[in-house]
């Protein structure tokens, strides 16, 4: 496959995604090559699937190329464009560092002038109020580079800058869930999204003190039993609970959800995931994972649980293939809690060649995840061919954040699996990861998968359809069957009306009153036909 180098000319597309702009003087419907589910072990990609493309959609191909060479222009297209949910996003590290600033100022922290950490006041010798950033702007300036990767060089050491950065500004987050989220879900709205899968981490302290209590037992259903008897568990679930309902009043105070002029942030779904911090003991890697499934299963707040922390640290390394082997035995006490994992942001030179050999195919074929995030080091591990082709098979997910991976790894155009996961039919979809501290949104993201990739508008269309479709929201798809491998086709019940129309027919209001799911799907048609009308107005 080719790709294109920054820099250079915007890369050939396929002969049908170039064709685009002729096509929309046609009236019936042209098509475009999707990726198909049964690639051959070689990794080259099967004869495709058709894909029917509009009219609308070929002419906001059209305008989609001509503003691409203009960086203003190409910033607002990806900016309307409607563009699903982000379902890998750090509450911590998607906030906007400006306002993690602010929110330090107001709390009276002090900053650390020596490792421009957050501490807590009072401001004693070689520390510096917070506020202090209101009115320095060298000073606020520090802390936002500090903070984030704003500025870094290119030939600094991404990778510890970039994970070292939530310890400076973790005296901040832990106080603020519902105003993080405020944030966060704010911005999410601007970018024309609907819908949001925020981790954070429940009842930290807590569970942090039923696993030292308790103790490691490698017999993991005793070890679950020890933890559950006398009501273990179902105090921490109720502690979550609490910090949940702390956090949704501060967020709809915050955005002023009860007011006569809410905040865009209101009308954003939010579902919980709770992170599991790889790096701790194994007592607390378990406990931290039976509490967040007893949450999905229990709060409908919570859908998922994953696994935060350097996937490259000794622990995280150590302790993988036990890791795999605890989800495996919680998947089968809780069997409605869904599990998403970071598995896979390896990569040459980071660790050694043995650990990079079966992270995902673990993560797949052991603990069963619904989705990966990253797996970057997709073709560096054992048998890759096999692990793709049972992603493709289960509609196994990969979440995928080009700056993220860019930034942290050094990983991006050529090198990243991306096109290698699409030629496969694995299910794809874009999300930000920590936006705020890669100073990017999810339009960004999105522009770099058309600038490098050369994907047609019709193709980053069905990537924002997929992030629905992977979106752990419960209820019934809008979408039949594998839309991966298939391609995007209504289920019966809305067969037979416009999808996406402002009244939809009966059948199809009864799915969508009953389905969350279905319902963020059509709010997507909607506002991707609205979005592709205002194109044609305009031009």
């Amino acid at each position: 496959m080719t790709h294109r180098i920054p820099g250079l000319p915007r890369r050939p597309r396929t002969a049908a995604a170039t064709a685009l702009s002729a096509l929309a003087l046609l009236s019936a419907p042209a098509v475009l090559p999707a990726a198909h589910a049964d690639a051959p072990a070689s990794g080259r990609t099967a004869a495709p699937a058709p894909r029917p493309v509009t009219a609308a959609e070929a002419a906001t191909d059209a305008r989609m190329d001509a503003v691409l060479g203009d960086p203003r222009l190409a910033q607002d297209f990806f900016h309307r464009m409607p563009k699903g949910g982000d379902l890998h996003n750090h509450l911590s590290g998607a906030v906007t560092t400006e306002y993690l600033v602010e929110l330090a100022a107001e709390d009276g922290l002090c900053i650390d002038t020596a490792t421009t950490t957050a501490v807590a006041p009072p401001c004693g010798p070689g520390t510096r109020p917070a506020a202090d950033a209101r009115t320095d702007r060298a000073f606020r300036d520090t802390i936002v580079r500090a903070w984030s990767m704003q500025d870094f060089p290119a030939d600094g050491n991404g990778h510890d800058h970039f994970f070292d950065t939530f310890g400076k500004f973790g005296e901040v987050t832990w106080r603020h869930r519902g105003k993080l989220l405020a944030d966060v879900a704010g911005t999410v709205a601007e970018q024309n999204q609907f819908y949001l899968e925020t981790l954070v981490t429940p009842a930290s302290d807590g569970a942090k003190k039923l696993a030292a209590e308790v103790g490691w037992d490698p017999d993991l259903a005793r070890l679950h039993g020890k933890l559950a008897a006398n009501g273990g568990l179902d105090r921490l679930v109720a502690e979550a609970g609490r910090e949940s309902d702390d956090a949704d009043a501060e967020f709809r105070a915050a955005a002023r959800c009860d007011t006569g002029s809410p905040q865009p942030a209101c009308r954003i779904q939010v579902r919980w995931i709770s992170q599991v911090s790889r790096g701790s003991s194994p007592e607390r890697v378990f406990t931290q994972m039976a509490l967040g499934m007893r949450l999905a299963e229990r709060d409908d707040r919570f859908v998922a649980v994953n696994l935060v922390q350097p996937e490259d640290g000794e622990t995280a390394l150590r302790d993988y293939s036990l890791q795999m082997r605890m989800l495996q035995y919680l998947r089968g006490v809780y069997p409605e809690a869904h599990v998403t994992l970071h598995a896979g942001e390896l990569w040459p030179g980071l660790v050694k060649p043995a650990d990079l050999a079966f992270h995902i195919r673990e993560a797949v074929d052991v603990a069963r995840t619904e989705r990966i995030g990253h797996g970057v080091d997709l073709v560096h591990e054992d048998d890759w061919q096999r692990t793709a082709r049972t992603m493709a098979a289960r509609e196994t997910a990969v979440e995928v954040p080009f700056t993220s991976n860019a930034q942290i790894l050094g990983v991006r155009g050529a090198d990243h699996p991306f096109e290698t996961y699409r030629a496969y039919g694995v299910p794809v979809v874009l999300a930000t990861d920590d936006p705020g501290v890669s100073r990017i949104d999810i339009g960004h993201e999105y522009r770099y998968a058309a600038d490098t990739y050369g994907l047609s508008y019709p193709e980053l269309k069905d990537l924002a359809r997929a992030s629905l479709e992977y979106a752990f929201l419960p209820g019934t798809s809008l979408w039949q069957g594998n839309p991966t491998r298939d391609g995007y086709r209504p289920v019966s019940a809305c067969r037979d009306t416009v999808v996406g129309a402002a009244r939809p027919g009966a059948d199809c209001r009864r799915l969508l009153s009953a389905s969350p799911k279905a319902a963020a799907q059509w709010e997507q048609e909607r506002a991707s036909q609205r979005f592709e009308s205002a194109l044609r107005t305009r031009r």
